[in-house]
């Protein structure tokens, strides 16, 4: 058990890699920049070649592909909220590449804390102003106050809930899976920690993204409605 604490204490530990202006860069930020410049380079290939009519195969299954993601984010907020599907999708695809980019070798920066809620920062803020954008900051305000007054201070302190259990579910079952790896290294170091690895590395990792983005699409809808 003391050598799981002193892995989960290095795990927990962002080092600096470097710093701009006397900013440290953590490796958590240049893995998430990596990321981003994958994406960026995929998508630059995957779109300079788009035809308008008789489009290849490889251009129909990107189609496919971008409307069955768009489609499946879209599907959590229904028609009225279709125009936060972008931003879902997006999210969607980074937590997957950074949950599964621990099979590469890097730290996945979802075990960093300051990601996972500098993220749902980023959603709750989002869904906020989906509730000013469809009730006016009057029916935003008024909402505090359904479905009586006397639940105001609960309906503002989930405010502050929201996120939290937004940060702290996805930070949690990442770090979670370590442990529970680590724990069955212990016991068997061979051949069992392979097919675990394979069910936490890989689809473990999608889920918590999927998971990540169907709660922030339910508040959405909630806010909206």
């Amino acid at each position: 058990m003391g050598n799981l604490a002193e892995n989960l204490m290095e795990e927990l530990q962002c080092e600096t890699v470097f710093s701009i202006g006397g900013i440290g860069i953590s490796e958590s930020v240049v893995v998430t920049w990596i990321i981003m410049a994958v994406v960026l380079i995929a998508c630059l290939l995957a779109t300079r070649r788009l035809k308008v009519e008789n489009p290849g195969r490889g251009q129909l299954l990107l189609e496919f592909a971008v409307s069955w993601i768009q489609n499946l984010c879209g599907g959590f907020i229904g028609e009225e909220g279709k125009r936060y599907a972008p931003y879902l999708t997006s999210v969607l695809i980074y937590l997957g590449i950074a949950n599964l980019i621990g099979i590469l070798g890097f730290k996945p920066p979802t075990k960093d804390l300051n990601v996972t809620a500098a993220l749902a920062i980023m959603s709750i803020v989002l869904i906020q102003y989906a509730g000013i954008h469809k009730k006016g900051v009057k029916g935003w305000l008024k909402s505090f106050t359904e479905p009586v007054a006397i639940v105001a201070p609960i309906n503002i302190l989930e405010l502050v809930i929201k996120p939290l259990s937004l940060c702290m579910r996805l930070f949690g079952n990442v770090l979670g899976a370590f442990v529970i790896m680590k724990l069955i290294e212990s016991v068997m170091p061979v051949f069992l920690p392979v097919v675990f690895s394979a069910y936490f590395d890989l689809f473990d990792g999608l889920i918590q993204a999927y998971v990540f983005v169907f709660l922030t699409g339910l508040f959405i809808k909630e806010a909206i409605e």
